[in-house]
């Protein structure tokens, strides 16, 4: 019953309000909430996530046994429910979850978390959140009649990530909290939230939404979820925004400039920044030079390759989806830098879309670049695709989408061809649906 009661007084006040990128403080004064650490429930050890997910699901921790071990979870396809009416209702509060990261109170585990500016190393936290994301789920899902959950939930989405202006020392403890905010028939939103200790409080420093699916047993088929019952005000508010936050992704994803042209603002953008690269002293379309303080988006990017070894696997032997948001913001994290020149911060993580697991084995080929700038902001794009080593074809996996901000104001990037002109205004897209820029502090300090 206490974390129940913890649960209630947290979420009592309101959530924070939905919004993107880096903010002054908070945007809802009634969202200034702390957690008092004589509140607080035991919280789960970072290190121990992924041994709770293993044991939920019956997941073998060596790699030669883990064929036999996913031959006994076929044997659980007799739980799956038929209906999502079969399943009995769940609360918010029972699927939420504590994970504390003692960066202070265990400096051993400071390394793995540590940049060479003494900072926290983003990259990691995306890794923690992943997990803690499927975790809250199994906890939604939870079957006591099954010793091993019939479910084989994954990462759909990662809607958004917003920093909050605080800065992440990797001396101070940090705990991230959160619960299943809305659920459809087969999917589910989770909204956590990281705090970071200083004295005796934990401040909140960023808020995340994740979409998960479940699967069948065997990864192949989609399956039902319980039903999520809000109770009071605010708990239906966190529900209805989760029913406007998957129209909002219909909506963006029917108005994809894959699928449909710009609109008529879009394509004046285009025209003009064409006409400003145009040479004044030639009377040519094809001669073109580029303004002062500008370079070419062509000029921007950045590869990067990587063996999918066994070790980064998930519990379901395709490799860890925490792994991949890893490696994809640090190599954005790296284009960002050399396209500024100086150290970039990062301010908002959103739409990145899980289109298809990566298997054990592959190669995993990440590619990425600038593809929109205004003042301090650089918004890159991260493209990933996997070869298999016998048939060598290319698979699109995920496409990433990172805002960063730079210490200094940094070029403007222009697109050369209609295919970078695109990509230019997609990244616009990304980066108009984040907050109203704010002016950077010296002590927000979240790093690859």
């Amino acid at each position: 019953m206490r974390r129940a009661v913890l649960w209630l007084c947290t979420l009592s006040k309101g959530p924070l309000t939905p919004g993107r990128g880096l903010t002054q403080g908070f945007q809802n004064p009634e969202s200034q909430r702390v957690f008092h650490i004589h509140e607080a429930c035991s919280p789960i050890h970072v290190n121990h996530v992924r041994d709770k997910l293993r044991k939920i699901v019956g997941a073998s921790t060596n790699w030669r046994d883990h064929v036999k071990a996913m031959e006994e979870r076929k044997l659980l396809q007799s739980f799956l429910a038929k209906s999502q009416e079969e399943l009995p209702p769940r609360r918010m509060k029972d699927s939420y979850v504590e994970v504390l990261l003692p960066l202070g109170s265990q400096p051993e585990l400071r390394e793995k978390y540590l940049t060479v500016q003494n900072a926290v190393r983003f990259g990691r936290i995306l890794e923690d959140l992943d997990s803690l994301g499927v975790l809250i789920c199994y906890m939604h899902t939870k079957m006591h009649s099954a010793k091993m959950s019939p479910l084989s939930i994954v990462t759909a989405l990662v809607d958004k990530i917003d920093m909050h202006k605080k800065s992440l020392s990797p001396e101070q403890d940090i705990k991230f909290s959160g619960h299943v905010s809305w659920v459809g028939k087969t999917s589910m939103e989770v909204k956590m939230q990281m705090f970071q200790l200083h004295g005796n409080e934990f401040y909140p420093v960023l808020e995340a939404t994740f979409v998960m699916v479940a699967r069948d047993s065997e990864n192949k088929r989609s399956a039902f979820v319980n039903p999520l019952i809000p109770e009071g005000p605010e708990e239906e508010e966190l529900f209805r925004q989760g029913e406007l936050n998957k129209g909002r992704r219909v909506a963006f994803s029917s108005a994809s400039l894959l699928k449909m042209a710009p609109n008529a603002e879009e394509r004046m953008t285009i025209h003009k920044m064409f006409l400003n690269t145009l040479d004044p002293k030639t009377i040519s379309f094809r001669s073109r030079v580029l303004p002062t303080n500008a370079m070419w988006m062509e000029n921007s990017k950045l590869k990067s390759l990587e063996i999918c070894h066994p070790q980064e696997r998930n519990i379901f032997n395709r490799i860890f989806g925490g792994f991949l948001m890893r490696k994809a913001y640090e190599l954005g994290w790296a284009t960002a830098c050399n396209f500024g020149g100086s150290r970039p911060f990062v301010v908002a993580v959103d739409d990145i879309m899980f289109q298809k697991p990566v298997e054990v084995g592959s190669l995993l080929f990440l590619s990425s670049q600038v593809c929109y700038t205004q003042g301090n902001y650089i918004q890159v794009r991260v493209h990933s695709e996997v070869a298999t080593m016998q048939t060598k074809e290319h698979t699109t996996t995920n496409v990433f989408h990172f805002t960063f901000m730079s210490e200094k104001e940094v070029p403007l990037v222009f697109p050369r061809t209609y295919g970078e002109s695109m990509l230019y205004l997609d990244g616009q897209r990304h980066f108009n649906s984040m907050s109203a820029p704010v002016t950077l502090r010296k002590d927000y300090l979240v790093e690859p």
